[in-house]
């Protein structure tokens, strides 16, 4: 009796020819579709208040930002394959928020973004951004991202304890104990999402070969490990979103009057001679090496670490952030890039796979349509408590990329860059001083010929020839 063929489903073969592109492929989640929602919501803790400031104190419109970055997280997702975010351009949105008096026009932000992006969109073409990327030293680069995490969680602390005017950049009184926005809100929350993700590890992949079930306790195992996948399964950063999205109607019933449907208007900004020329020295100028190191070159290496089977070369984030920014500026779109704080905090909270940044894209084209520029009276209510429990854990992730740093020698180079940014509050500088400290070690360990034909051992060398030589 013959054996009747086989046959593939007309679906399956086809849902394996879609698997093969490479689009496709890079959809392909490790983990469940809430992990993936939970992480597209974890670099907000940094989005938000940028955001929220920028349209309050420079009219930025909200509904134009939504929709473009949205498109940005989506092809960026498609791209990439993995949670690369989109983020404000930092120093720009300082300078125009509260350098001075005279605050940044849009055409003068966007003249800033532009410029800004040209640079990086030069360097990718030219290949120059992967040469610096290939030479600068590891622990400069740790450094870079230890400071920058840092910089996040004191931020984040601030917004705890404190409460925040974004207009003027500034901590006000102390955050009162009880209400909607009062610190045993915010507690609760941290408290939450420690209980459900812990230190942040994958405690279900990762269990501890010592505490596998076995017949002397399989019970005991087993319980723990349904526990960890439970607790897994539930998107915490989703959860605290949605809960602090709920409290800005609760806090003032009366956005629902205020709202206004349908998107916004999208024209073309006109930008002047003085606009260029007040953009680029203001606000160009400082963001530039800010996006070479922490928007390309610190996201590259995070990526790496938590991605290695992932190919995420500078050329491309850096191509990437130069045609977001020649494309979206010019219809008054908030200047991007790419940052590590935002990598880390999607990561943090789940975020595996270029799936991530696809829901928070659709998320936020659907608010951009919805609501337009009126989304930012909602936004004005949100619980800042709440945004600083995820930037806290947004900084900590990034932080501690650093603890791969086995080394006396390299430790000393980080914590010198790390400290030197923070004091200064210019990742350039103490990336300058790290570089220069490193060559600076290096140097000492060389060995140098001297006139009389002798050479110069450094210490280790000596070390190394004694043993080898009793």
């Amino acid at each position: 009796m013959e054996t009747p063929s086989r046959t593939t489903p007309l679906l399956q073969q086809r849902w394996r020819r879609w698997r093969n592109l490479p689009c496709a492929t890079s959809f392909t989640m490790k983990t469940t579709i809430w992990s993936e929602l939970g992480g597209s919501v974890g670099d907000l803790g940094t989005y938000i208040p940028i955001v929220l400031a920028l349209s309050i104190v420079n009219h930025l419109d909200l509904g134009t930002t939504l929709i473009f970055t949205a498109l940005y997280n989506i092809l960026t997702g498609f791209l990439f394959g993995v949670p690369m975010p989109v983020q404000p351009m930092k120093s720009i949105a300082a300078v125009a928020i509260s350098e001075s008096q005279i605050h940044l026009t849009i055409p003068q932000i966007m003249a800033a973004g532009i410029c800004t992006a040209s640079v990086l969109l030069i360097l990718g073409v030219t290949g120059l951004m992967s040469f610096i990327y290939k030479y600068i030293p590891l622990p400069v680069v740790r450094g870079v991202q230890l400071s920058q995490g840092l910089s996040f969680a004191f931020s984040a602390i601030k917004y705890i304890r404190y409460n925040q005017n974004f207009a003027t950049g500034k901590s006000g009184s102390s955050r009162s104990w009880v209400g909607l926005d009062g610190l045993i809100l915010a507690l609760s929350m941290l408290l939450f999402v420690v209980l459900v993700t812990g230190s942040g590890g994958d405690e279900v992949e990762s269990f501890p070969e010592s505490e596998q079930p076995n017949s002397a306790d399989s019970s005991g195992g087993s319980r723990r490990r349904r526990r960890f996948r439970i607790l897994s399964a539930i998107p915490a950063a989703l959860v605290v979103f949605l809960i602090g999205l709920v409290l800005c109607f609760i806090r003032d019933p009366s956005i629902f009057k205020q709202l206004k449907f349908g998107p916004s208007r999208i024209h073309v900004v006109k930008i002047t001679w003085s606009d260029w020329k007040t953009g680029f020295i203001r606000a160009a100028i400082p963001q530039i090496p800010l996006s070479v190191l922490n928007s390309v070159i610190a996201v590259c290496k995070l990526s790496t670490d938590l991605f290695p089977e992932k190919d995420v070369s500078a050329t491309a984030v850096s191509v990437s952030v130069g045609v977001m920014n020649l494309v979206g500026c010019w219809f008054g779109a908030m200047p991007c890039c790419h940052g590590a704080g935002g990598l880390a905090g999607q990561y943090r909270f789940g975020g595996r796979s270029g799936a991530a940044v696809l829901f928070l894209g659709i998320m936020k084209l659907i608010l951009g349509l919805v609501f337009g520029n009126s989304f930012v009276r909602i936004l004005s209510q949100f619980p800042i408590g709440i945004l600083g429990v995820l930037l806290l854990f947004s900084g900590i992730e990034l932080a501690m990329a650093a603890r791969d740093m086995n080394s006396k020698e390299d430790s000393f180079v980080m914590l010198v860059c790390a400290a030197v940014s923070l004091t200064g509050s210019s990742a350039a500088l103490g990336f300058g001083c790290g570089i220069v400290l490193f060559l600076v070690l290096k140097l000492r360990e060389m060995d140098f010929p001297l006139g009389s034909g002798g050479v110069f051992k450094s210490k280790s060398d000596h070390e190394t020839e004694t043993a080898d030589n009793p």
